[in-house]
């Protein structure tokens, strides 16, 4: 935050916290001249303390606070509002363009014999590299090193260029790959909930806030920082310090009572949110959590809903902050210097989640008791399509013959696998990867998933030979806790070795399959299936061999590659047989709820969370052997290179814009053609977020 507005309304007030003073900009002093907001969603608290913060009677005004103040719970906004976020999140796929532009502004300010440091990022960018690793190796101790080496092999040049940036750029910073998934790291490390800068010797506090551009940043909004994906362009313009303008959205209030049932998980609860608000429609609008249930649901619970936004439609799925959310904080390694400030500036703002919180007015309400949620999977082709687990393979099997198009006639057929001594058919699952943010980051399911490996390995179980497992830890601190539990070397004996940290299968980064498995399968129009921890499964995503998708909790995702097919009920399918001869059911090795709260709060601890992130920016010895030309204010582009290329946007531009006439020149409004009857009404004039119709 380069600069503040000038205050017309009064608002500025200060906070002191452990002696050390804050200014803000108070949203109570503004509601005595704007209207009540006691009962406005936190979420657009806001939008409304952006507007405050930055009123500067042109991009930002008065009237802009007035409209969140008296917004009107009930048919969409028509009043835009501009925003303008704390920081800017990118992965390496997406943010590499924003870099390659500001390299090449550096090179344009250059020619104009200006000084290239004048171009930074005016907000804080965290570019984190995650989507890159894929899953050539998976199932042995050497997968994760091997899958590293290639990766660095086939983006030496984009790592390169990215190292460069993380030197050249003030404001800009780069977690190097192989660390974690960007919304794991920005929930774990990044996110401050609180954010402060210092403007004109002043120190400021105000709500943290990010676009991505990463449809799934909306996670971050499970620890109460408002936050959803964009494009790139819009990313940019907010990386320079540009607010964008958009709808006062609707919000739809979900409130949350009871508590999760035993062998229920955080995974069958987002499925459930998920096909509940998909139903309702939500596309473009705001959700916000509520209710007493947020008492006890941890924000690992609350980040796994809210990731899951882009999938039930919404722009974001938010939850307030409170003192769970200060737990969280703490257990992962913020100062206790910002959990205070957090709070009390919360506090102060009538931000903060307490019992005694009045519910917010909402454009509607759903409502869930977490007590009637079930085990579920989701698929095979939307993420909203939400089965109960003891109906999976009934649903299979009607979606096998009807969307799946597999003839009746064909549907049993079995096929050997050549030098195999064992046949693969329709619905047979040969990927099983626990995978992607939206469970990584929440111990609970990782933890389960262990605990069911470690008691299917007591038993002498193992997965089906046909299934590729792996797992891709959503950071380096979920290994840190798995080794602490001991459950990295159960999870290993099941073929569940760590293959990577990133965004894996759930993105088509699965890797290739067996050769034996794929000719079975195209040769004889097989559907395959893969069962998955992710939040995507739309056919064609997950691998190309792979037709029938299923999003499941991760401790479903290893009891699925025991059974190996979706055409037996796991509920009640033998998953094989013991060491001394019995047969072994699911619930034989489902561990109960107090087995993981008891592993979790024996091997999470805050030192490792601080350890790990102390030098995130190190990186791996891949990451410091890449050749850069480090110290270099420019970048030297290779003429040669087919990925990273100087752009020619400013070349030949001189210091004074060259402006021509345009002659003869005369102006028309675009029409269009509509069924409506004909009116002489004059055009409507363009809205800020829409650019002037074009003279010509």
């Amino acid at each position: 935050m380069k600069s503040v507005g000038h205050d017309s309304l009064k608002t500025g007030r200060t906070l002191e916290v452990d002696g050390k003073t804050y200014h803000y900009f108070s949203i109570p002093e503004a509601a005595k001249t704007i209207g009540d907001v006691s009962r406005l969603p936190v979420s657009l608290k806001v939008l409304l303390e952006n507007i405050l913060r930055f009123e500067d009677a042109r991009s930002y005004s008065v009237e802009d606070a007035k409209s969140i103040a008296g917004w009107l719970p009930k048919g969409a906004s028509s009043k835009e509002v501009p925003f303008k976020p704390s920081r800017i999140l990118m992965q390496d796929f997406t943010g590499v363009p924003g870099v390659v532009d500001l390299a090449a502004m550096r090179d344009g300010i250059v020619n104009l014999k200006g000084d290239p440091q004048k171009v930074n990022p005016l907000v804080p960018v965290n570019l984190v590299i995650d989507h890159s690793v894929m899953v050539d190796f998976a199932g042995t101790d050497e997968a994760l090193q091997e899958n590293i080496t290639l990766e660095f092999e086939r983006n030496a040049e984009r790592y390169a260029f990215l190292r460069w940036g993380q030197e050249a750029f003030e404001n800009f910073s780069v977690v190097p790959p192989d660390t974690g998934i960007c919304h794991q790291v920005n929930l774990e490390y990044i996110a401050q909930v609180a954010w402060t800068a210092n403007v004109g010797g002043k120190d400021y506090v105000y709500p943290d806030s990010l676009y991505g551009t990463d449809s799934h940043t909306t996670m971050i909004n499970g620890l109460g920082v408002l936050g959803w994906g964009v494009g790139g362009i819009e990313a940019e313009a907010a990386m320079l310090g540009q607010p964008i303008a958009m709808l006062i959205p609707d919000v739809i209030g979900f409130k949350l009572t009871g508590k999760l049932p035993e062998g229920a998980t955080a995974t069958d609860l987002v499925l459930t949110v998920t096909q509940m608000l998909r139903k309702k429609g939500v596309v473009g609008k705001f959700v916000e959590f509520f209710g007493p249930a947020l008492d006890h649901l941890p924000v690992a619970d609350r980040a796994t809903i809210a990731n899951m936004a882009p999938e039930y439609g919404a722009t974001c799925g938010f939850f307030p902050v409170d003192e769970l959310t200060l737990d969280f904080l703490r257990q992962t390694g913020r100062d206790e210097h910002r959990i205070k400030l957090v709070k009390e500036y919360l506090l102060a703002q009538d931000m903060f989640r307490t019992e005694k919180t009045p519910e917010p007015v909402f454009t509607d309400v759903l409502e869930l008791d977490l007590s009637t949620v079930v085990p579920s999977l989701a698929g095979p082709k939307r993420p909203q399509d939400r089965v109960e687990l003891k109906s999976a393979t009934t649903a299979f099997e009607k979606e096998l013959t009807s969307s799946l198009g597999v003839p009746a006639a064909e549907a049993d057929k079995k096929v050997p696998v050549a030098g195999t001594n064992y046949e693969l058919g329709s619905g047979d699952v040969v990927i099983a990867a626990i995978t992607s943010c939206t469970n990584t980051s929440n111990p609970a399911v990782l933890i389960a998933a262990g605990l069911v490996a470690r008691k299917a390995r007591a038993l002498g179980l193992t997965p089906k030979p046909w299934v590729k497992t792996s797992l891709a830890p959503g950071s380096l601190v979920v290994t840190d806790y798995l080794n602490r539990s001991n459950l990295t070397e159960d999870l290993d004996a099941m073929g569940f070795n760590t293959v990577g940290y990133g965004c894996t299968t759930c993105i088509g980064n699965s890797g290739p399959l067996p050769g034996n498995i794929v000719d079975a399968i195209e040769n004889n129009n097989l559907v395959a299936v893969s069962v998955l921890s992710g939040n995507r499964n739309f056919e064609g995503r997950i691998s190309p061999n792979v037709r029938a998708n299923y999003l499941a909790s991760p401790p479903l995702v290893v009891a699925y590659s025991l059974l190996g097919t979706m055409r037996k009920d796991i509920t009640t399918a033998q998953l094989g047989t013991s060491k001394d001869g019995k047969p072994v059911y699911l619930k034989d090795i489902w561990p109960s709820n107090k087995e993981i709260a008891d592993l979790i709060a024996s091997s999470i601890t805050r030192e490792e969370f601080i350890k790990r992130y102390a030098n995130v920016s190190k990186g791996t010895k891949e990451w410091q052997g890449l050749k850069v030309a480090t110290g270099s204010e420019t970048y030297k582009w290779d003429p040669k290179s087919t990925y990273v290329q100087d752009p020619p946007y400013f070349k030949n531009m001189a210091v004074e814009p060259r402006l021509r006439a345009i002659s003869p020149a005369r102006v028309f409004w675009l029409c269009w053609v509509t069924t409506s009857p004909p009116t002489t009404s004059p055009p409507p004039v363009p809205s800020r977020r829409t650019a002037p119709l074009a003279a010509t």
